[in-house]
């Protein structure tokens, strides 16, 4: 029996998209709902991304500690074991504990109601309207109906919907591949008893923090890249300097590759399939090349969780790699339908979904303030409404591997492509003091600014605490602040955050003749 409850806002996913979408909607005490499947509630961020890949990149990192111990001062009687099924359950007990008081908890709180099962968005027309909620309609509603699991056979309606399906791991269309079996940034957190060696598909963030992750634990691990170098869209010389650091850790990084061919022995006929039963046949430089490992691992990026939610059905459009088409303020071409997250495409970050959530409801139902007016007049939200947008130029990457990378802003390049000039200053984490202090020295800063204005519009670092160090640069970048104004901030010393200071200082004076705090 199909049961409908009606709402001022339906959501389809349970991420963070969905869940800074439920906070915004409880500030305009608008009543909500979420439909939630695949992944439980949290999303991607909190049961297979962020909380436990970071959790165990800090077990790791623990683990190698001794080997990359670099004071002769400092001696350990024996080496370090990672026992990787207690890492696991550690990380397991993180991710229920992140799920419940970060999202059960608050879903709980704003009072959304949550529908556990597959929704897809149906068409409402002819529907008579059931169980109203103090929603005030101002045209067709868009509905979600559950199609399988718990709650199936359940519609919610709504006066808006917002899309926020996230996305899922993709895997290129390599012959073979379909084939083989292989790990993926999820499935490998479900693997309780590890290869000996990895071959992994990939070169960007996921690949580079998972391989370090493997490698550290006493996996024998492979990268294999199909451009030039890792990281290949970020700023050139972090993806050759973070390549150079892994390398000399012991993690085999090969770039430049023309994948042909995933085979396994048993794809060959074997009766008897070795340990080294995965093979990738490639070519690098013109030479033909067969690399074997025990597993695979792909790691070649994410796609758009966009079929079979109906989207056709209701007048949503998606690009040709399955992303929902939507405008700078979120709207898709359903005007009472928005989307947000990884399923609208890049970037593909928590806390980019989150803001998209946050400004979907408010560019949706308009200003606090004036949606009053506009119940009451009559008058569509949006029309006394600006809308709110993202600056994306502004936002920060980070891969959180040893050493760390981050940028935000323009590289050398794209600055180069489009004023035919750059005004680009790098510093090594060599040249300072609390990098040699510490013995922590690998990585560099480098900061890109405008050529005539002298504003910071780029800034890229590879090294310790880059994580931390970037949000410094990303203000810098966001407000317009020259190298001066960073000159004439006092920074802390010893810090690894002079880098970015010492990169300015280079657009005007000579470094490597500076005393420790010059100004």
């Amino acid at each position: 029996m199909t049961h409908t409850s009606d709402y001022d806002l339906v959501i389809l996913g349970g991420g963070a998209a969905a869940f800074a979408a439920i906070t915004e909607a409880s500030r305009r005490d608008l009543s909500t709902a979420i439909v939630n499947a695949g992944l439980p509630i949290g999303g991607t961020c909190v049961n297979v991304g962020c909380v436990p890949s970071k959790h165990l990149l800090a077990v790791a990192e623990s683990g190698a500690a001794a080997s990359e111990n670099p004071f002769d001062a400092v001696t350990y009687p024996e080496a370090p074991t990672i026992d990787w099924v207690d890492a696991l359950d550690g990380t397991d007990d993180l991710v229920e504990r992140f799920r419940q008081q970060n999202y059960v908890d608050v879903a709980e709180h704003f009072e959304t109601d949550i529908y556990e099962g597959y929704g897809q968005l149906v068409d409402s027309e002819g529907r008579s309207p059931s169980g109203n909620r103090n929603a005030t309609r101002s045209g067709d509603d868009t509905t979600i109906e559950v199609v399988d699991g718990p709650d199936k056979g359940t519609r919610i309606t709504g006066e808006k919907a917002l899309v926020a399906t996230g996305s899922s791991p993709w895997a290129p269309p390599i012959d073979g591949l379909e084939e083989v079996e292989y790990y993926t940034s999820e499935t490998i957190l479900e693997e309780r008893d590890l290869p000996e060696s990895i071959v992994m598909l990939g070169g960007g963030y996921i690949a580079l923090e998972w391989g370090q992750i493997l490698h550290r634990v006493g996996v024998d691990v492979t990268i294999l890249q199909r451009s030039e170098r890792v990281l290949s869209d970020m700023e050139g010389q972090l993806g050759r300097e973070l390549q150079r650091a892994l390398r000399e850790e012991g993690i085999d990084i090969v770039t430049g590759n023309d994948f042909k061919r995933v085979r396994t022995a048993a794809t060959d006929g074997s009766s008897q399939p070795s340990q080294q039963d995965v093979t990738v046949e490639t070519v690098v430089d013109g030479e033909e090349r067969a690399v074997t490992a025990e597993a695979l691992f792909v790691a070649t990026g994410v796609q758009p969780n966009s079929e079979n939610i109906g989207l056709e059905r209701v007048g949503v459009k998606t690009e040709p790699d399955g992303a929902i088409r939507v405008d700078e303020y979120f709207q898709t071409t359903n005007p009472d339908i928005y989307a947000a997250g990884d399923v609208i495409g890049e970037p593909e970050l928590e806390t980019v979904a989150a803001k998209e959530g946050n400004h979907a409801v408010k560019n949706a139902f308009g200003s606090a303030e004036l949606r009053s007016v506009g119940r009451s007049s009559g008058q569509s939200p949006r029309e006394d409404n600006e809308g709110v947008t993202i600056d994306y130029d502004t936002v920060p990457a980070v891969v959180f591997t040893s050493p760390e990378v981050a940028a935000v802003g323009t590289t050398e390049r794209e600055y180069m492509n489009e004023h035919g000039i750059c005004s680009c200053r790098t510093v090594q984490m060599e040249d300072v003091p609390r990098a040699k202090a510490v013995s922590n020295t690998d990585g560099l800063v480098q900061v890109v600014k405008h050529h005539e204005t002298d504003e910071i519009v780029g800034v890229h670092m590879v090294g310790p605490r880059a994580a931390d160090m970037i949000m410094e640069a990303t203000l810098a970048v966001k407000f317009g602040l020259t190298v001066d104004d960073i000159i004439d901030t006092v920074h802390p010393f010893p810090t690894f955050s002079e880098a970015f200071k010492h990169a300015c200082q280079a657009f005007r004076r000579d470094t490597s003749t500076m005393s420790c705090c010059i100004e």
